[in-house]
């Protein structure tokens, strides 16, 4: 399926009763626990300072739920049986406490990519000794593959070197933006380098699993997203003279590109998936809001101008969703590839919808809405970032404009105004 028109509008299955058991299920498990262990999660993030690291408690007590429950690794097909399109409300739900359900249910980033680069390419000692502990929740990981010298939405730009010596690969560079290394429970890093600068443009990169107690592995400090340190970390790390065994390849030499993209996928419609949960949220707390504040002589709701943003914000949010829904629909019927322009579109649209949804309902909370008495400046500072992260908008829309451009019209076009004029401007017989 080509991005663009299309002569029909897909009729999309309708979900499993397992699927629809597991969405009712999670409704419960959001307003049950969830919601309602957040203020612990907060406690114990503010007890203990805002650059430490360190789990709250409450994670592992609602992961222990979530599995008993029956809601664990639903993001993977092979594990789960779902669909994708089965499994998007499901993660838009966790994403309506994007601090502590996905990670409850075993459906966080960084860790979800790198799962889905081990089912796919990993060798089955790889599968074994990282993937099994993972899919376990025992775990946590990261992928390392920005860097803060080069524009990294341009993966072929990447520095950091992986020269094999014999039986090992000595990798040397920095990395950003890796986000999960400061958690204390990070095992593995994916490290994505230059294995052979001087192969075709896209083949000079390849992945190794590198153990995070590896020597040489240094994590220097955990960047906070608007004054925000998260609790598992976005931290630089240096990797200097880290040597692992040549069995730490990941699928083969000059395949990371190829990998990356394959990884990228799945993990940017996760994103937009959950980021509908936290439109949703800051659409209810508008509505809240309105209906509780009174100025002007009545509630805010009988503002006419409240009214309307209240309105564009769930037109905006529908819209969102429907490209989200279409994309993950294309993966299941024709593949990562045949939809990569709907996940572009849908990762650049969504992010806008929620951004524009999450700004009127600070707007609406005034002062309240711009400081941490609610939880709107961090899904403002979280969702602002998520158009730069997984690639930025700039990225996903050349994608989308070089496939328009290279698209054939669905019609011939008629000649334009213009040359129906100079075609008056000559001599009739």
């Amino acid at each position: 399926m080509t991005f663009g028109p299309s002569p029909q509008y897909p009729a999309y299955p309708a979900p499993s009763e397992r699927a629809q058991q597991l969405y009712d299920e999670m409704v419960a498990f959001v307003r049950e626990e969830v919601l309602p262990a957040e203020a612990d999660y907060e406690r114990h993030r503010l007890a203990a300072g805002e650059g430490d690291h360190t789990v709250p408690p409450v994670i592992e007590r609602l992961k222990a739920s979530a599995r008993e429950r029956g809601l664990w690794n639903l993001f993977l097909p092979s594990e789960s049986g779902l669909t994708q399109l089965e499994y998007a409300p499901i993660a838009e739900l966790s994403g309506w406490s994007n601090e502590l359900a996905p990670e409850a249910i075993n459906c966080q980033a960084p860790d979800t990519g790198n799962m889905e680069l081990l089912h796919l390419v990993g060798t089955e000692e790889q599968q074994r000794t990282w993937l099994t502990p993972l899919l376990a929740g025992e775990i946590r990981s990261a992928f390392a593959m920005t860097e803060p010298l080069v524009a990294s939405s341009d993966a072929t730009n990447i520095e950091t070197r992986i020269v094999r010596d014999g039986d090992e690969y000595v990798i040397d560079g920095r990395k950003w933006w890796i986000s999960g290394a400061a958690d204390p429970r990070c095992r593995v890093l994916i490290v994505m380098g230059k294995t052979d600068p001087e192969a075709a443009t896209h083949r000079q990169q390849s992945m190794v699993i590198v153990p995070t107690d590896t020597p040489g592995v240094h994590v220097r400090r955990s960047l906070p997203v608007f004054g925000r340190q998260d609790q598992h970390g976005h931290c630089e790390v240096e990797l200097r003279d880290v040597r692992v065994p040549v069995t730490n390849l990941l699928g083969e030499e000059g395949g990371g590109f190829a990998a990356a993209q394959m990884r990228l996928g799945p993990g940017r419609i996760h994103h937009v998936m959950r980021a509908l949960g936290a439109g949703e949220r800051a659409l209810a707390m508008m509505v809240a809001r309105a209906k509780q504040r009174h100025a002007f002589g009545g509630p805010l709701a009988d503002q006419g101008a409240v009214r309307e943003r209240i309105a564009e914000s769930r037109i905006e949010l529908e819209q969102a969703r429907a490209l989200c829904h279409h994309a993950a629909f294309v993966v299941d019927s024709e593949g990562n590839k045949a939809a990569r322009h709907l996940i572009a579109a849908a990762k650049v649209a969504v992010p806008r919808a929620v951004l524009s949804v999450i700004d009127r309902a600070i707007q609406l909370h005034g002062g309240a809405g711009v400081t941490d008495a609610t939880m709107l400046s961090a899904l403002y500072g979280w969702h602002r970032a998520m158009r730069i992260f997984d690639g930025p908008d700039e990225a996903h829309l050349t994608t989308l404009a070089r496939a328009e451009l290279g698209r054939e019209p669905l019609f011939d076009l008629p000649e334009t105004l213009l040359s129906q004029f100079r075609d008056l401007d000559e001599p009739t017989a």
